[in-house]
This record gives structure tokens, C-alpha cells and sequence, in this order.
């Protein structure tokens, strides 16, 4: 049965926890829209069906900055699903006559001043916030700031039953708020899905492809992938300066692979974010040293913070092949112009994810991938 006959017998068969409504924030506009697609088509010819589950909303701001939440449907009873990108830099706003790009703070307070605009009368509040706010700040060293824990303790204490999000920095930040739903999600199938559709005539199994991990932080996800598809595994260590500080961490001085032999074969390497790229593209520059023959990368989040140009290089030189990124966060309009970019549309994914939240059901009666992805390479290899 496919997860969308299964979507669609949850809102026929199962009972919802309340009435189901979404509200999008100006940074996940795009996001909502298609999570509310999917979920309207489900729900027609059911006792759910509406033409809309979203609800409109704002938050206007004064030219001296100060803001304001504002619903503007009544959500009273509801179960309500509040959706925030904190990365979309896209959004802007006045500040005494300068136009002002939305930081990840100012998308927190955003999400902040709707769930005080909800005034405790929806039934219950979740957040999907896909990128966590702070996210990268998740432990502490010695006089630190400890951002991500404290925005969940927060976010608790304002009433949020469920928080919702996809491939945290380090998902033990669930520790802050142990008593609190946290569903940390790693939409693997869309991205091999996503691969194998882009890159036909790439072969998962050991004589042809690898998967190699930048570091040890992401070796779980690349470990995983590795697993699934029956490939050796490899990795990188980060080989840093803990003498001085740049830019807000230690400098890199090398990166040490461990592993076997890339010669000759397709290598695939995930992370969470691609941030600068610097790390990602001098790990891609070891690898062909090393005869990979082709190189691809994904990020969950791709930010590319210092523009595109190096990975255009990268190409252009043979270095890189593809780059895979999801529509979780906001992606720079050039991006999509770039033939070596590939768009993980996870949209879907998160639609299921809400469905099966609000009939109280589990989730893995809705997505299971590890069934998913073997069926894939078996269809895959079929064929």
C-alpha cells in the first residue's frame, strides 16, 4: 500500500486528536503551501475535507522594529501545527527606514508572539521547525551559551506539546526537554530516491559505489546509508588548530581519511549542512586525489553562506558531480539554475508526518524507511 492510499485511511478510519489546522509562517510560505496540497487531496470525500488547512497570519512590525503576532481565523479546539524556516534569510522587514534581513533570532521571536497570539485556546500547539533554532550551538563549552536548549525549554514552557524537526546537529538536545514530544526525522528514502532518479546509471553495491563521511560527527547518517544499500563505509577526521579561533571555531588543518580504496568508484557523502562548503569541497579534492570517479554530496540543509562560486569551480574542474540539497529550508533562486544542484523535495514526507500526529497514530504506520528504501533498490536494481 502506498504512504498516500495509507494518508488517506487515516482521515477515513482514524479519529482526529482535533480539527487540524496549519499556519505557516512568512518564512515557510512555500513549505505549507505543499504540505497543505497533500493534505486536502487526502482528506476529500472524507468527514476532514476543507478546502484549506491553513490559516492566515502575520507578523507586522513597527519602522522601530517592534512586532506583533497576528491569527486571523479562530483556532479555538484545534490541533495546530505551526511551521517556521529560521534560515530563510529571504524575509525582510523595515527598521527605521533600512530594509532589515530576518535572522534566525528574529524568526524565533516570530514564532514566539504567534504561539502568545494562540492565548492557550487551540487544543494543542506543535512545531515543525525543520532546521532547529540555535541548532549548531548545542553543547557547551566553558562561559557559553547553550541557545538550542534553552529555546526548547522555552518553547515547552509556552505550551508546545510536540516539537518537530529533520536531522539535528545532535539530536541528545532532546535531553533539555525529555517530558516534551521531539521527533528528530532524517528523510533518507527521498534522498536516495532523489539519487537514483537523477543519476540513473549509478550502481549501489560494493564493486562500483562507496559512502564516505566527512566526519565523525555525521557518521551515524552516512553509516546508515551505507548499510542500506550494502557499500563499504569511509571516513574523514577533522584535523584542527585548537590554538585560535575563526570565525566562531577552531581552523581545520587537515582532513585524514580512514578506509578503504575509492579508486574507480561513485562516492557518496552526506551532512547535515552545507554552510560554506569549504569543508565538503576540501574533502571532494582529497577524494580525487584518491581516483574517486565521481563525487556526490548532500546536505540536508544546503545554505552555500558564501555564494556558489567554488562549487562552480568544483565542477567545472571534474572535482564535484552533484549536489543534493531538501526544500526544508530556503535555497537562493540561483541555486535552482544550477544543473549539478538536485532538489530533495521532502514536502510530502512532512505531510504524513502531520496527518499521523493528529489521529495519535504511529508513525511508522505512515512512513517506514527502511521497507521503503528496499523496495527502492529493488525496483532500482530490477531494473
Amino acid at each position: 500500500m502506498t504512504g498516500a492510499k495509507v494518508a488517506e485511511e487515516l482521515f477515513t478510519k482514524e479519529k482526529q486528536v482535533a480539527p487540524l489546522r496549519i499556519i505557516a509562517l512568512s518564512s515557510a510560505t512555500e513549505l505549507g503551501d505543499r504540505i497543505d496540497h497533500y493534505l486536502t487531496a487526502w482528506a476529500k470525500g472524507t468527514n476532514y475535507e476543507q478546502d484549506t488547512f491553513l490559516v492566515p497570519s502575520e507578523c507586522p512590525r513597527f519602522s522601530s522594529g517592534d512586532g506583533k503576532g497576528l491569527i486571523k481565523e479562530s483556532i479555538r479546539g484545534d490541533d495546530l501545527y505551526i511551521l517556521v524556516d529560521v534560515g530563510n534569510y529571504a524575509c525582510t522587514y523595515n527598521y527605521f527606514g533600512y530594509e532589515n534581513r530576518m535572522s534566525p533570532d528574529d524568526h524565533y521571536q516570530d514564532l514566539k508572539r504567534i504561539i502568545q497570539a494562540a492565548g492557550g485556546k487551540a487544543h494543542r500547539i506543535n512545531v515543525v521547525m525543520p532546521i532547529l533554532y540555535g541548532g549548531r550551538q548545542h553543547r557547551r563549552n566553558y562561559r557559553e551559551s547553550l541557545d538550542c536548549a534553552a529555546a526548547l525549554q522555552e518553547l515547552t514552557a509556552m505550551g508546545v506539546s510536540n516539537i518537530v524537526t529533520f536531522d539535528a546537529h545532535d539530536p541528545r538536545v532532546h535531553n533539555a526537554i525529555p517530558l516534551t514530544g521531539f521527533d528528530n526525522i532524517m528523510p533518507s528514502y527521498q534522498v536516495l530516491k532523489s539519487l537514483f532518479h537523477s543519476v540513473p546509471d549509478i550502481h549501489p553495491d560494493r564493486d562500483h559505489m562507496m559512502v564516505i563521511s566527512p566526519d565523525e560527527g555525521a557518521m551515524n547518517r552516512n553509516m546508515f546509508y551505507a548499510s542500506v544499500m550494502g557499500v563499504d563505509l569511509g571516513m574523514f577526521y577533522k584535523r584542527r588548530d585548537f590554538s585560535r579561533v575563526v570565525n566562531g571555531r577552531n581552523p581545520i588543518v587537515a582532513h585524514e581519511y580512514l578506509g578503504n580504496s575509492v579508486e574507480g568508484k561513485d562516492v557518496f557523502i552526506a551532512d547535515d549542512i552545507i554552510s560554506s562548503g569549504e569543508s565538503m569541497l576540501d574533502i571532494a579534492y582529497e577524494l580525487k586525489k584518491r581516483n574517486a570517479r565521481r563525487i556526490f554530496t548532500y546536505a540536508t540543509y544546503a545554505l552555500f553562506v558564501n555564494g556558489l562560486e567554488v562549487f562552480d569551480k568544483a565542477v567545472a574542474d571534474g572535482v564535484l558531480d552533484g549536489v543534493f540539497g531538501t526544500n526544508l529550508t530556503y535555497r537562493r533562486p540561483e541555486l535552482a539554475e544550477r544543473s549539478w544542484f538536485h532538489e530533495v523535495d521532502v514536502s510530502k514526507y512532512v505531510a504524513y508526518f502531520i496527518a499521523a500526529l493528529n489521529c495519535d497514530v504511529s508513525v511508522s504506520t505512515i512512513v517506514d524507511p527502511h521497507a521503503k528504501i528496499k523496495q527502492l533498490l529493488a525496483e532500482y536494481r530490477d531494473n
